[in-house]
C-alpha cells in the first residue's frame, strides 16, 4: 500500500534551520507533483512550497527565500529545507503527492511536528 512518511521535524530556535524529508512507498514517484503544507493550532492548512513531475517550483510567500523544495525521485523522496526559522513556523507539516494524470493516487503523509522556540 503506498504511503508517505515524514521525518526531521523537532525544536528549534528562532533563525536556525531544520530539514523535513518524506518517503514514498509506492511506485513512478517521478509522476508525482509533491507538496508540503502545514497546519498550525486552531488554523487552517495551508501550502508552503510544491515541486512538480518538471522540477519548477512554487512557494507560499511565508517561504519564499527561506524555504525551499527539492526531490530525489531515485531516492522517492521530497526535502523541505527550512532556513531563518520563526516562532510563526510552529505546525504540523504534512507531506502530500498527487498523480499528474490520474489524480484519484492522491497521498498525505500523517504529518511531522515543528516547533520554533526559544
Amino acid at each position: 500500500q503506498e504511503q508517505l512518511v515524514e521525518s526531521g521535524g523537532g525544536l528549534a530556535q528562532p533563525g536556525e534551520s531544520l530539514r523535513l524529508s518524506c518517503v514514498f512507498s509506492g511506485n513512478g514517484f517521478s509522476l508525482y507533483t509533491m507538496d508540503w503544507f502545514r497546519q498550525a493550532p486552531g488554523k487552517q492548512r495551508e501550502l508552503v512550497a510544491t515541486m512538480s513531475t518538471d522540477y519548477s517550483t512554487n512557494y507560499a510567500d511565508f517561504a519564499e527565500g527561506r524555504f525551499s523544495i527539492s526531490r530525489d525521485d531515485a531516492q522517492k523522496t521530497v526535502y523541505l529545507d527550512m532556513t531563518n526559522l520563526r516562532v510563526e513556523d510552529t505546525a504540523v507539516y504534512f507531506c502530500h503527492g498527487i498523480h499528474r494524470v490520474f489524480k484519484l493516487r492522491e497521498y498525505w503523509g500523517q504529518g511531522t511536528q515543528v516547533t520554533v522556540s526559544s
